[in-house]
C-alpha cells in the first residue's frame, strides 16, 4: 500500500510540475515582453534624436519679409527746359523694402526724399526719356537718389530695395 500512496504523491508531483511549468513560460513571455518594449523604445529614442540631429545639420533659411512700399503722393510735376515738345514730366514713385523701421523713416522723411527725388526729376531731358534705356536709367538714379536720402536721414540706405515708377506721362 505504501505504493499506492506513492503513486498518488507521483500524480500530484506530476500535476505540481506543469503549474511550474506554466509559470516559468508565464515570466519567460513577460521577460520577453519587457524587451521588446525596451527595445522599441530604445529605438524610437535613437530616430527621434537622429532626426533633431539632421534638422540641427540643415542650413536654415531666412525667410524673407513680403515687400512694402511706400507710395509718395501726390506725383511729382517738373518742367523740362528749353523748346521742346513735351514741357511738363509727371511721375508717380514708390519706393519698396521689407524692413517696417525704413517703412517708418520713409513716413517720417518724406520732404527730404520729395525735395531730392523733385531735383533729380527737373534735371531730366525729354529726349533722354523718350527711350526705354533713359526711363531704366532714370529709375536706376532715382534707387541711387533714395539710398542717398535715406542715409542722410539716418536710416539704413540698404534696406531700400527698389524705385518704381507707377506712371511716368510727358506732356
Amino acid at each position: 500500500m505504501a505504493k499506492e500512496p506513492d503513486k498518488a504523491g507521483a500524480k500530484g508531483a506530476k500535476a505540481a510540475e506543469p503549474e511550474a511549468g506554466d509559470s516559468g513560460k508565464k515570466k519567460l513571455i513577460l521577460i520577453l515582453a519587457a524587451v521588446l518594449v525596451l527595445g522599441g523604445g530604445g529605438v524610437g529614442g535613437y530616430f527621434f534624436w537622429k532626426g533633431k540631429q539632421d534638422a540641427a545639420k540643415k542650413p536654415v533659411v531666412a525667410v524673407k519679409a513680403p515687400l512694402q512700399f511706400y507710395s509718395l503722393d501726390p506725383p511729382f510735376v517738373a518742367n523740362f527746359e528749353g523748346n521742346q515738345a513735351f514741357r511738363f514730366l509727371q511721375v508717380t514713385v514708390r519706393i519698396a523694402t521689407r524692413s517696417p523701421e525704413t517703412m517708418q523713416a520713409l513716413k517720417e522723411n518724406e520732404p527730404i526724399f520729395r525735395n531730392d527725388l523733385m531735383l533729380l526729376f527737373s534735371q531730366q531731358s525729354a529726349e533722354t526719356l523718350a527711350t526705354k534705356e533713359g526711363k531704366e536709367k532714370l529709375r536706376a538714379d532715382a534707387l541711387k537718389q533714395a539710398k542717398a536720402s535715406m542715409q542722410y536721414a539716418g536710416g539704413k540706405p540698404e534696406t531700400i530695395e527698389t524705385v518704381l515708377f507707377t506712371s511716368l506721362v510727358m506732356q
